[in-house]
């Protein structure tokens, strides 16, 4: 077993190793100076793959550190004792990480290499690199588990029972899932999707509901609670050690219409055909516009399903929300006077919030996918003209979408805030609408922008554009780390974004016109 653990230790920093030199032959100006045969270079090798064990080591802490973070930020915003708090957050957020992360079932294109191609021993290649994962779960908690638990309060027993509650409840779900694929005949996907996140808001409600109401799991709770999930994390142990399908588990997780690593191509079709069974094929849905319009509505029409729902799912969710705070302050003048300083003084965090509802990312990759990685193979497509029409069109389509949750969060900011005491600064009802729409824009502007400036996709919907990555890397860095970085006056954050928003939205649209036309092309 350990021979099988080197052996696909091997492969998954080869692969990272071979990834980075990718990433490197892609970038502009130094692409073009690189040869084919560097990939052979024994000496730049090396040095990538010390680079890759580096990052593989980084990976450890990094993930806990940021979780950790945004717990230990969380206890902030409650009256509770922080101690107590603390432990209350981890204790349920650690079910939702085990519900959406076992490890064993995520696909990997080294796994794919790993069982389907070298046919490793699968028994032993899992049961391996599962007990690494653990290993690697328990020695990046406990470092950033000791500091933000000694801030906390948090006594020396509970701190070293979080990575104890951490792996029983991965062992617990784990072997829950292999016991839910031995028995399963069907998969029905869509069903324990929806399953799953029901679970997960109840989870979150439990998580984050109680604390603001002042009640929570105390530190002797939390103890006895481990204590009790530690039993069925042990036999969970020897379920999984005594399994005996893993083959026929990863035979049915490695089909292609589940995963593609195999044919890159077939991956991009598979996502592709999956996309295509939201599009409607109702010849009813016409427009009466001509041109470049008459193409777009009618884009966008038939594919409402795949635009439009989301944005309307994250406006219900968004709305429920707000209806739950309003309910809320309305009985709890506690909770009320924080809500009030919370919207006074974090309004930083809605950077970050805009970007995660923002839907254009996701609109543009359903653009190429179901669109352009088809039309941009004729000239007339790619005609300056052309572009700029259905840029301009698409710009508008997006802006709306996105203002659908955007105008239910920018309404309700000052409805909330003047029904939890309201504030001496009147600028600071409209600061609240208007920073919330203009960063719905600017997302909107930016995510569309950078398509059509650094389209990354080639035919076989393969990303081939580096750029285009740190790009969306930058992007979600810096929101982030505005957003728990900053705490500022509503008056001084919302005047800035706005005015930085309005900025770049007009240096955005320049730069599209004046370069669109060349860079929208498949990547080859």
């Amino acid at each position: 077993m350990i021979d099988d653990f080197f052996i696909s230790f091997r492969l998954r920093i080869t692969y990272k190793t071979n990834t980075i030199i990718f990433l490197l032959k892609s970038l502009w100006p130094i692409k073009k100076l690189l040869p084919q045969s560097l990939y052979a270079n024994t000496t730049l090798k090396f040095i990538v793959t010390i680079i890759s064990a580096f990052f593989e080591l980084f990976s450890i802490f990094l993930g806990k550190l940021i979780y950790l973070t945004l717990v230990f930020l969380a206890t902030r915003l409650f009256t509770v004792p922080t101690k107590d708090s603390f432990g209350h957050l981890i204790f349920f957020l650690t079910f939702i990480g085990g519900l959406i992360n076992t490890h064993m079932f995520s696909l990997t294109k080294d796994k794919f290499y790993a069982i389907n191609i070298m046919r490793i021993n699968v028994r032993n290649y899992t049961l391996s690199n599962y007990g690494y994962f653990l290993l690697k779960m328990v020695v990046g908690f406990l470092p950033f588990a000791f500091i933000f638990g000694l801030f906390s309060g948090t006594s020396i027993v509970v701190i070293l029972a979080i990575p104890v509650l951490v792996v029983s409840v991965k062992l617990l779900f784990t072997a829950l899932s292999l016991k839910g694929y031995r028995k399963q005949t069907k998969r029905n996907d869509s069903a324990n999707v929806i399953q799953i996140m029901v679970v997960i808001i109840g989870l979150l409600v439990v998580a984050f509901l109680p604390p603001a109401l002042g009640y929570v799991i105390n530190n002797q709770v939390f103890i006895i609670l481990t204590i009790l999930l530690l039993i069925p994390g042990i036999f969970s142990l020897k379920y999984i050690l005594n399994f005996k399908e893993y083959r026929k588990v990863y035979k049915e997780l490695l089909k292609p219409e589940h995963y593609s690593a195999g044919v890159t191509k077939q991956a991009g079709i598979v996502q592709q055909m999956a996309m295509q069974k939201k599009i409607s094929v109702n010849t009813s849905l016409v427009s009466d516009k001509t041109g470049y319009q008459y193409f777009n509505e009618l884009f966008m029409k038939r594919h409402s399903k795949l635009l439009i729902k989301p944005a309307f799912r994250i406006t219900i969710i968004s709305f429920i929300v707000l209806i739950t705070l309003i309910i809320i302050c309305l009985f709890d003048s506690t909770t009320k006077a924080v809500v009030n300083r919370l919207i006074l003084t974090y309004l930083p965090y809605f950077l970050f919030i805009m970007y995660l509802v923002n839907r254009g990312k996701g609109i543009t990759q359903a653009m190429f996918m179901n669109c352009d990685h088809s039309m941009l193979v004729y000239r007339f497509y790619r005609q300056p003209k052309a572009v700029l029409l259905l840029f301009i069109e698409r710009l508008k389509h997006i802006i709306i979408i996105n203002l659908i949750p955007a105008s239910v969060i920018a309404l309700g900011l000052p409805l909330l805030l003047y029904l939890t005491g309201g504030t001496e600064q009147t600028l600071n009802y409209l600061l609240l609408f208007t920073s919330i729409i203009a960063m719905s824009i600017f997302f909107s502007v930016h995510n569309i922008v950078m398509y059509y400036l650094l389209q990354p996709y080639n035919v076989n919907l393969e990303t081939k554009n580096f750029a285009y990555g740190i790009v969306n890397f930058i992007t979600y860095f810096i929101c982030y780390y505005i957003a728990t970085s900053l705490s500022i006056s509503t008056l001084i954050f919302g005047s800035v974004i706005s005015l930085f928003c309005l900025f770049y939205i007009v240096v955005a649209l320049i730069l599209a016109y004046k370069l669109a036309p060349r860079t929208f092309k498949l990547r080859l």
